[in-house]
């Protein structure tokens, strides 16, 4: 949010206002809420990344090429939407990538060696992950256990189901999965975006609605910031908590479905270390580890961010994609001090 003021002496001219993020102009000054700094940061460096990339690589810059961002990272834009609700109320979910791996294994085994329809599969596996999610945050609420033991043995117990079901990947030949695969939706001036897309853009405008503008959303908020204070305003804490790891679980199913149409295979190392590049995006998003701060939109920004460093490396073409991990290493640390940074002047401001 964008806060203006002016301050007008007897010359007409400014009185400067002091504390972060203050520009001023001849007669008015503008003032960036410190809350909002992260998010600008993000944005910014990301508008910055496609405009050097667009400047050092011909045929960078094209629609096209930032749909890919969208197409190759959907399911990561899906499971980062679920895991920024977990870290906004200050805690974290370390199942999402077996979750995701569990799902695209149980998704292939059901069609493939069962012969279910995927109208049944699709409903069934959602239910799956929202009950892992559901099972995980009854017992981070109601048995006082940290969420971050709670989630690894989650993400031990969805990856040891993955080698019961099978130690191979299963390959999907059904024709919906095929289709959903391979089918592209006509866009804008010749582009196309897949399926996965629009699942992914309708999960995040979701998600900024029950984020801003529900009471659920709200009452994560208050969480983040103060649980004790949110439970003595009367807010529905023990139930909230417990919806926020079922909405992580039913996004983490629903990344799955997505990577089960991104890969049309199940296997049981599908998704590895996917949890920790969502948490990476939800922080270079501008969402505080320590929660209360932050938004979807800076999510969104985070998984573009991701999907540019890939980019830029696939169009160099000669270094390995590993880079990607030592780049968000390296932004996820700035990020970090970022935030204390602004946490400091937030304070003295």
């Amino acid at each position: 949010m964008i806060d203006t003021a002016a301050v007008t002496g007897r010359s007409g001219t400014i009185a400067a206002t002091g504390g972060s993020g203050t520009t001023t102009a001849t007669g008015r000054s503008v003032r960036i809420d410190p809350r909002h700094l992260p998010l600008a940061v993000t944005s910014s460096l990301f508008v910055l990344m496609f405009l050097a990339g667009s400047y050092l690589f011909k045929g960078f810059f094209s629609l096209q090429v930032f749909l890919n961002f969208f197409i190759d990272n959907a399911f990561l834009l899906i499971s980062a939407i679920g895991m920024t609700f977990v870290i906004l109320s200050g805690g974290i979910d370390l199942s999402v990538g077996s979750v995701i791996a569990l799902t695209t294994m149980v998704s292939a085994s059901l069609v493939e060696k069962h012969g279910l329809s995927p109208a049944v599969v699709i409903p069934l596996v959602l239910a799956m992950g929202s009950g892992i999610g559901l099972v995980m945050g009854v017992v981070i609420q109601y048995f006082k256990v940290q969420p971050f033991i709670v989630t690894l043995a989650g993400m031990f117990l969805a990856r040891g189901l993955c080698y019961l079901i099978s130690i191979d990947s299963i390959t999907i030949h059904n024709g919906f999965y095929v289709d959903a695969s391979s089918h592209r939706i006509p866009f804008l001036f010749d582009t196309s975006i897949t399926w996965n897309v629009v699942i992914a853009l309708a999960l995040f405008a979701a998600a900024i609605y029950i984020a801003h503008y529900t009471s659920f959303g709200r009452t994560v908020y208050a969480i983040g910031g103060s649980e004790q204070s949110a439970l003595l305003m009367g807010l529905p804490v023990p139930r909230t908590k417990v919806l926020i790891y079922t909405w992580s679980g039913f996004c983490s199913a629903l990344a799955g479905v997505a990577f089960t149409f991104y890969m049309v295979s199940g296997y049981a190392l599908h998704a590895g270390g996917m949890e920790m590049d969502a948490i990476a995006a939800v922080v270079i998003g501008g969402t505080l580890l320590t929660g209360g701060h932050g938004t979807v939109v800076g999510t969104l920004f985070g998984v573009l961010i991701y999907g540019t460093i890939q980019t830029l490396i696939m169009f160099e073409g000669t270094l390995s994609s590993w880079w990607t991990k030592i780049v968000i290493g390296l932004l996820l640390l700035v990020a970090c001090l970022l935030q204390r940074i602004f946490e400091r002047r937030a304070r003295t401001a």
